[in-house]
């Protein structure tokens, strides 16, 4: 077999992996029942899912015509480090800055990712997300989340150090993504 779709095969085999992976690891939670889930029922589902999708994904990468322009170029570690390390600094930023300034800080450090990075649009769906998430998980699901700062002196070592280092980062490639332009 040939691959005639470089990106569909793997990005396909990159879903495979990873819903693989969710299974297993999700599989070891209570599944329960589906009219009394478990902690593990949902992520285990939706696993399976991600792995059937990437499974029929790159087998029809190996049917058909050959694609144009589907090679696979260099891949960009420095994106994937700034999404993964902006989700990490999200989980210590919530505890200690509270919903209403960690959602609109990922979501901007996110944006910066984007190859198309609008300000403008990164502000925008930081304000949407931030409304989003208070009405759906405060308001609608009821939990608990800390909605404002507390003072920094009750902050962890980690958190104070950690979160004004990554601020620090997120600002600086912020200027330059700006200037870039």
């Amino acid at each position: 077999m040939q691959i005639k779709n470089q990106q569909d095969f793997w990005s396909g085999l990159m879903f495979v992996v990873i819903g693989l992976g969710f299974v297993i690891f999700s599989y070891s939670y209570d599944m329960g029942t589906p009219s009394r889930m478990g902690p593990g029922y949902f992520p285990f589902w939706l696993a399976v899912c991600m792995a059937l999708l990437g499974a029929i994904v790159t087998f029809n990468a190996l049917r058909g015509e050959p694609a144009e322009d589907s090679a696979v170029g260099h891949f960009d570690w420095d994106i994937l480090f700034l999404i993964i390390g902006s989700i990490c600094l999200y989980g210590i930023m919530l505890d200690h800055l509270g919903l209403y300034i960690a959602t609109p800080l990922l979501v901007i450090f996110c944006s910066l990712a984007s190859h198309e990075f609008s300000l403008t649009i990164a502000v925008g769906n930081a304000i949407f997300l931030t409304v989003f998430a208070w009405l759906a998980f405060v308001k609608g699901l009821g939990l608990i989340f800390p909605l404002w700062p507390e003072p920094i002196a009750e902050w962890s070592t980690l958190a104070q150090i950690t979160i004004p280092l990554g601020v620090v980062i997120a600002v600086v490639m912020l200027v330059r993504r700006i200037k870039g332009k």
